[in-house]
């Protein structure tokens, strides 16, 4: 009996293991695809990477909705020349995983150059077997 206790916790903690791996290699992939989709302002992969209820809170104190980030986008008030993380630490919390970046941004925003260091935290849920963007957070450092 203590063999095929021993055998179903290790099974246990090797399918935790394993799901933990999938759900972290997700959300980088998530996070690139969320920063080339910026990059590109493709309103429409932003449609489908961004949830309906999104919170996208600025470094600047601006809050916008989904709506309102990507209106921002299209009209080029605010672009992005490049958005490049230097690192990411995701934890995951089954249906929904936070991934916690240190990231350079540079861009124009409302005609006003940036070149920006920021810690962010981005909130993913997944829905329908897919990760969406559900709140966004920045908070400048130091350069």
């Amino acid at each position: 009996m203590t063999v095929f206790l021993r055998a179903g916790v290790l099974a246990t903690l090797a399918f935790t293991w394993l799901f933990a791996a999938d759900t972290d290699s997700d959300i980088y992939n998530a996070e690139k695809a969320w920063a080339a989709a910026v990059v590109a302002r493709d309103a429409a992969e932003l449609e489908r990477i961004f949830a309906n209820e999104l919170i996208y809170a600025h470094s600047t104190g601006v809050v916008e909705t989904k709506q309102q980030y990507i209106e921002r986008l299209k009209s080029g008030a605010q672009k992005y020349d490049a958005i490049t993380h230097e690192n990411t630490k995701v934890v995951d919390y089954g249906n929904a995983a936070v991934a916690h970046s240190t990231v350079r941004m540079s861009g124009t925003s409302n005609g006003r150059p940036f070149n920006d260091h920021v810690m962010m935290l981005h909130l993913w849920v997944k829905r329908g077997g897919t990760w969406q963007l559900a709140a966004h957070q920045t908070t400048k450092l130091a350069q």
